[in-house]
């Protein structure tokens, strides 16, 4: 890291600890640029390149956060961020970071569709001398190099998904559907950290059990249908884990058509404003909820601290926070 040292009298030299605990480096000082004249703007900041991004999918206003903090932050350290959803489609994300090869760009951020599918197009990136990084979706696959990865601590996210499950049942307990999205590392996770905690409960009256796991792909439609099979399958589930918000919107509106909404609880996940507003209106019971605009700003810095050679972690988890109907009734952003 450089910073710019000035005094009255020239120049000044300084020496900093390296990141991550590493020796002391000379750092280069120059005199201070004169400040802009009044009512005149910053220079802007000089031109890094280009910041190439594919993300799982923009239907879900999740990734559209994450997207649009990459390009907001990009721009204030003087990079230019393309933004492209992937559909969830391997395929075409795999052509996406190929046309970001050819164009020589400065760095690519993934969301993996399929963590292991994406190996090979990682691998060609690498070849090619440019650093590859992930957000919110981990790929933690053999053979690849990458930079650094941001995500939520998706794991530690699934087991307060469960707590908030077995508190919602509480003291009854009963049977249980998740619905999962398994393309997804992020939502393997989930469901590992969910599996974790219920199983560590003692056996008897109470207990949570997890009776169903069903493909729910992340979306409204494919989580009605889903919700609609677990019910008829177990006429008498008590819950619902769904591994995002828009799968859990979309099994309420299934329980509400078959005239469940009052006996089944739903755990969601994300925290998105449509979420949190389902949890005000108690139609769904919890989310562990993400940081969606932190995880963009952060995987900017990331890549700059990157181009002026510093130390990355090999990842950064951001933790989630339990937000039930008191959180949502004093949140001021909810109507």
């Amino acid at each position: 890291m450089k910073f710019w040292c000035w005094t009255l009298g020239g120049f000044v030299a300084a020496l900093l600890a390296g990141c991550g605990g590493g020796e002391a480096e000379t750092v280069q000082t120059a005199q201070a640029p004169e400040s802009p004249q009044a009512g005149q703007p910053a220079a802007a900041p000089p031109s890094r390149g280009v910041i190439g991004v594919s993300l799982l999918t923009l239907d879900n206003p999740f990734f559209k956060v994450i997207g649009d903090n990459i390009t907001a932050e990009g721009k204030k350290q003087g990079y230019e961020a393309t933004v492209v959803s992937a559909d969830k489609d391997v395929a075409k994300q795999s052509n996406q970071v190929k046309d970001f090869i050819v164009k020589r760009v400065a760095a690519i951020v993934l969301s993996p569709c399929e963590s292991r599918s994406i190996v090979p197009v990682i691998q060609e990136a690498n070849a090619a001398g440019i650093p590859v990084f992930t957000v919110d979706i981990p790929c933690n696959e053999p053979g690849v190099k990458l930079a650094t990865q941001i995500a939520t601590d998706n794991l530690g996210g699934g087991r307060e998904a469960a707590k908030a499950m077995i508190e919602a049942l509480a003291p009854d307990g009963g049977k249980v559907a998740i619905l999962h999205f398994k393309q997804a590392e992020s939502c393997r996770l989930r469901v590992q950290g969910f599996r974790e905690i219920i199983g560590k409960q003692p056996a008897g009256t109470g207990k949570v059990q997890i009776v169903t796991d069903l493909e729910s792909g992340g979306a409204k439609d494919q989580g009605f249908k889903a919700a609609e099979d677990a019910i008829q399958a177990h006429p008498d589930l008590k819950g619902i884990f769904a591994i995002n918000d828009p799968a859990g919107l979309g099994a309420r509106a299934a329980l509400e058509k078959a005239g469940k909404a009052d006996q089944i609880k739903i755990v969601a996940f994300d925290g998105q404003p449509e979420g949190k507003q389902a949890i005000k209106e108690g139609k769904i019971y919890a989310d562990p909820i993400q940081f969606p605009d932190r995880m963009g700003v952060e995987i900017v810095t990331a890549i700059a601290k990157h181009a002026r050679g510093e130390t990355l972690p090999a990842q950064t988890l951001i933790p989630t926070r339990l937000y039930r109907k008191q959180d949502a009734d004093n949140d001021p952003t909810l109507r």
